[in-house]
């Protein structure tokens, strides 16, 4: 892969983990707001665990940034 495709993965692991973040945020202040448009209505354990899986999904959005970013920092 490209320093371009890199560079690309890296902004999808930036967009993962705002979108996630800014979800896991607005449901400590309302519980009973469906987060990201009711995709995560799925997800076992009510509030909790949907607040447990923004916060994964975060993580492996901070993981794909940061690995983007180093492995295009190689290819320079």
């Amino acid at each position: 892969m490209s320093k371009g495709g890199y560079t690309a993965v890296q902004t999808v692991g930036m967009v993962i983990t705002v979108v996630c973040a800014q979800a896991a945020i607005r449901s400590f202040f309302d519980h009973d707001a469906r987060q990201l448009w009711g995709a995560f209505d799925w997800v076992p354990g009510g509030w909790t665990g949907q607040l447990i899986a923004l916060l994964a999904l975060t993580l492996v959005g901070v993981a794909i940034a940061s690995w983007g970013a180093n492995r295009a920092k190689t290819k320079s």
